[in-house]
């Protein structure tokens, strides 16, 4: 999958789309993508000057999208722009290694069980074959409420 196929997919835009690619697709199991790691990410003014470092809680997030781009994939009306893949919870968080510039961070992502909206799912962000980050998520599908719109 390209970014455009991507953003259609997920609602985030930049600064805060963290998925480039995706790489690999099981529908219903498992998901594989990408997230380049550059030195003009904005976070990294603040995070640390001297010495960047990817915040931990956008590793988690970078999963999470990869995860409900599996969720908008499986869902049989993946044409609805209104169907959004919500964070419920987020378990057994542990950081690893840190990510800097120049990282290439791969996102893998299992899905664990499904019930109704909800799925449960397991990821891991890694880099060089190192484990930075590991969680657990649960993400809702939900129907996002038409916005009225005045000009």
């Amino acid at each position: 999958m390209e970014p455009l196929d991507i953003t259609a997919i997920l609602p985030h835009r930049y600064p805060f789309l963290l998925v480039d690619r995706v790489i690999e697709v099981e529908v219903g199991k498992r998901i594989v993508a990408l997230k380049n790691v550059t030195i003009n990410e904005p976070f990294f003014t603040g995070h640390f000057p001297g010495r960047p470092i990817m915040p931990g809680v956008l590793l988690c997030e970078a999963v999470v999208q990869a995860g409900g781009i599996l969720a908008r994939m499986t869902a049989s009306d993946l044409r609805s722009d209104s169907q959004i893949a919500m964070l419920t919870t987020l378990d057994h968080v542990r950081f690893r290694h840190q990510v800097t510039p120049g990282d290439q961070v791969r996102l893998e992502v299992a899905a664990l069980r499904r019930r109704g909206p909800f799925w449960k799912m397991r990821g891991v962000a890694v880099v060089d074959g190192k484990i930075a980050a590991e969680l657990e998520f649960t993400v809702a599908l939900e129907t996002e409420p038409a916005r009225e719109v005045s000009l």
